[in-house]
């Protein structure tokens, strides 16, 4: 039996391992269970940067590069299928194994690149969403862009429901961006014979190589490959040879089916635009805004562009979903920091909003189409740095057993990521060789984009040829919590100072009985209670509120109660903050352990009132006892 190796912390792990596929039986059934991942992976194939790149070349190239998205979406299946084979293998997602695989100095900037994938991506779906709503409701893009801030707490409703309703959710999203264009292509009668010939590879001239690019970038998306490999492991399988056999099986075929949808999309759009603008000698239609108001005298009709803002609201909407869980995925994968998941993903939008914002107020509403597009060449130029340790961790044949890739599947493999470098490397040039051509004064870009891509170009060759040339990631293992110890007979600690933080609520009682029974006769004790008013914030030990004076007089009662009973007992009360007040307390009585109630609140009051004990345990460096 092939087990999960231990990580320090599981991917996902309010989600992890949360649906049970070993209980299905029959292929079917089975399959169900294990349908799910790749349609939350398929919704960044479909995003509003997708939409972006394709109108851009429908309208400038016709049915001429339909080929650029088969190629794409035949590298996108075997790039998630390897991400999730990795997962399922090696109970890893990809930035877990990033980190464990390379020295520090490798996976700070390797996390950097990854974070910028990401804002690149939630970049196309902020200004998607905003689009999407000004060409159904009117609202201005600036309003628009602000209000794709609240959709992130979406997310955080729906993870805490279950991975199931958030798959039965974004399947809902997706099936309304399908079906709006299956009316789409109804109503745009495409050249049939021309689509075909689109399938023959060609590239008219360097700005088709640009959109090609971005197209690549649009669809093989770098923060999916973390995504997927993460996704899987919120199935239980079983840890057999034939088990796990199984699940790479099925999420193989979950993989072809979802992203075959999301090629349909993806061409549909492409399709859409030769017909609709190129045959009619539009060529320059690089705005989503200017494709929704030609589309209704162009087709005839007055559904096409409603159909065309829902899909884009839809696309954008469940985009966000997936890129800010990746956020998530990335941070705790590569730093080994976990913060609270709604600040992660609020990191995650900000970002992605700030140059937006930018965009829209200094060079106008014109501009965002070019911004769509630059977006998903960034993710392109981001495809590298996540492939290749891919592709080095799929092949390990220390660490994924007889489940390490043939040597079919690794050549196909390299020859997509060499094509990708390629590709990239081109267009790199190409850019900084126009930039210092066209320059006034060239010695700012020989000071600043030339050293940063040489050290990008290193640090790509530093991943690639390392692996081979140690044949081994063990120099660079990361530390697990679990340590093989010699178990002994538990002996009770005697505590010596013991601080007891009092909410004066019902579990106060609770509090205190548990304090006093792991002290000894001779223990001391500090009883702690802290004035969280606006006064008592401002004025501090000043306040002399009525709230002030009758926590005082209650602690005071606490204090006799325990002294009459023959306790050692002090008492100290607090103003202002619980999470900065109440460790220095502890720290000034030189307490051995702090004794604390659990509020009992969670979610949204979590968010509102927020979390004293998590805050406290980290300030101070004795044992925390939570009753």
């Amino acid at each position: 039996m092939l087990t999960q190796e231990p990580i320090s912390s599981k991917s996902l792990e309010e989600v992890h391992a949360s649906i049970d596929t070993t209980k299905s039986t029959g292929f079917w059934k089975k399959l169900l269970s294990f349908l799910g991942p790749a349609y939350l992976v398929s919704v960044g194939y479909m995003d509003p940067g997708n939409w972006a790149t394709d109108i851009a070349g429908g309208s400038q190239f016709g049915y001429k590069l339909i080929w650029v998205l088969l190629m794409s979406n035949i590298m996108a299946i075997l790039l998630q299928s390897l991400s999730a084979r990795l997962g399922v293998v090696r109970g890893k997602d990809l930035a877990q194994a990033s980190r464990e695989a390379y020295p520090k100095f490798i996976n700070i900037p390797l996390y950097i690149l990854a974070e910028i994938a990401i804002a690149a991506c939630d970049l196309a779906e902020v200004l998607g969403m905003a689009i999407g709503l000004q060409l159904l409701f009117g609202v201005p893009l600036l309003w628009g862009v602000t209000l794709t801030v609240l959709d992130t707490f979406l997310l955080l409703f729906l993870i805490n429901k279950g991975m199931r309703k958030m798959e039965a959710f974004i399947l809902v999203l997706v099936s309304i961006i399908g079906g709006a264009f299956v009316l789409e292509m109804f109503f745009a009668e495409p050249n049939a014979g021309e689509l075909v010939k689109g399938l023959v590879p060609s590239l008219p001239n360097n700005e088709a190589l640009y959109i090609a690019i971005g197209i690549i970038g649009a669809t093989v998306m770098p923060h999916n490959l973390y995504l997927h490999s993460s996704l899987v492991q919120t199935r239980k399988i079983e840890r057999t040879p034939q088990g796990i056999w199984h699940a790479i099986r099925y999420n193989f075929i979950d993989s072809a089916v979802a992203l075959n949808l999301a090629l349909f999309v993806n061409a549909a759009i492409l399709i859409l635009a030769a017909a609709a603008f190129y045959e009619n000698g539009i060529y320059t239609v690089t705005e989503i805004k200017d494709a929704h108001e030609f589309l209704a005298p162009l087709l005839g009709t007055e559904w096409a562009p409603v159909l065309f803002a829902v899909a884009l609201i839809a696309a954008g909407q469940s985009s966000t979903l997936t890129g800010t869980l990746a956020g998530q995925i990335v941070m705790e994968g590569y730093l080994n920091l976990r913060i609270q998941p709604w600040l992660r993903r609020m990191i995650t939008r900000l970002i992605a909003v700030a140059p937006a914002l930018f965009v829209i107020i200094y060079f106008g509403e014109d501009q965002t189409g070019e911004l769509l597009v630059l977006s998903q060449v960034v993710l392109s130029l981001q495809l590298g740095f996540a492939v290749i340790p891919l592709i080095h961790f799929v092949s390990h044949k220390e660490r994924m057993g007889e489940f390490a890739i043939g040597a079919r599947i690794k050549a196909a493999a390299w020859l997509i990521a060499t094509v990708i470098v390629i590709l990239n490397a081109k267009l790199v040039w190409d850019q900084i060789a126009e930039w210092i051509t066209q320059a006034e004064h060239p010695a700012v870009y020989w000071l600043t984009v030339v050293p940063v891509a040489t050290a990008c170009a290193g640090l790509l060759i530093y991943i690639t040829v390392q692996p081979l040339l140690s044949h081994t990631f063990a120099s660079h293992t990361v530390p697990q919590h679990y340590r093989p110890v010699q178990y002994q007979a538990q002996v009770a600690p005697a505590y010596q100072r013991i601080a007891i933080a009092l909410d004066f609520s019902e579990a106060d009682h609770q509090v205190l009985h548990h304090a006093l029974a792991v002290g000894k006769p001779e223990t001391e004790y500090l009883l702690i209670h802290v004035v969280e008013s606006a006064g008592a914030r401002i004025l501090g030990q000043d306040i002399h509120d009525y709230e002030t004076n009758t926590d005082r007089q209650n602690l005071e009662r606490y204090a006799q109660d325990l002294h009459n009973q023959g306790y050692s007992v002090q008492f100290e009360l607090g103003y202002g903050s619980p999470k900065r007040t109440i460790p220095e307390m502890v720290k000034a009585f030189d307490a051995d352990l702090l004794v604390m109630g659990s509020h009992g609140h969670r979610m949204l009051k979590d968010l509102v009132l927020g979390t004293t004990i998590d805050a406290v345990r980290h300030a101070v460096t004795v044992p925390v006892l939570v009753i």
